[in-house]
């Protein structure tokens, strides 16, 4: 495993979860969106995973969305039965998983967070998720990924008109 290029917390993470086998691939440079990242990789950007941090009624939670989807707020509020939901900022992001916005992991957090994964994660074979820095991914495939996550399948991508 190539775990040497994941962030120590997630190497320690696959390590305990037994998957010894993991390809930890880094870019040479940080990407951005998730567009950059399908591209370094080889892939469709939705073959790509975001892990997302929102806050509900001021509690955390991680969603976990395809790369070429953004998630709907108002249905993550109605999944959560919550009065108000919106984007943590880099601080709450931080704290609850101890990863910075854009190298955020599906897992290995250092809170146990409730995770929402939505369905569309499903509709491909493997999936690359961010291994705990901008510019390191891991390939996996996603009913895997959402059970390692402990993630709820839900249906909260943003419909386009």
């Amino acid at each position: 495993m190539s775990a040497s290029l994941a962030h120590p917390r997630f190497a320690e993470a696959l390590r305990a979860l037994g998957l010894h086998d993991i390809e930890i691939r880094r870019f040479p440079d940080a990407t951005r969106t998730a567009a950059q990242a399908a591209a370094a990789i080889g892939c469709h950007p939705s073959e790509i995973v975001k892990s997302l941090v929102f806050a509900a009624d001021g509690v955390p939670v991680l969603v976990l969305m395809d790369g070429s989807s953004r998630v709907d707020v108002e249905l993550v509020r109605r999944e959560l039965d919550a009065a108000a939901v919106t984007r943590a900022d880099a601080d709450v992001v931080r704290e609850t998983t101890g990863y910075a916005i854009g190298g955020v992991p599906p897992f290995g957090h250092v809170t146990r967070t409730r995770v929402l994964a939505d369905r569309g994660l499903l509709d491909h074979e493997v999936v690359w998720a961010a291994a705990g820095t901008p510019h390191t991914v891991f390939p996996l495939d996603p009913a895997t990924l959402i059970a390692h996550a402990g993630g709820t399948l839900v249906d909260v991508r943003e419909r386009t008109a």
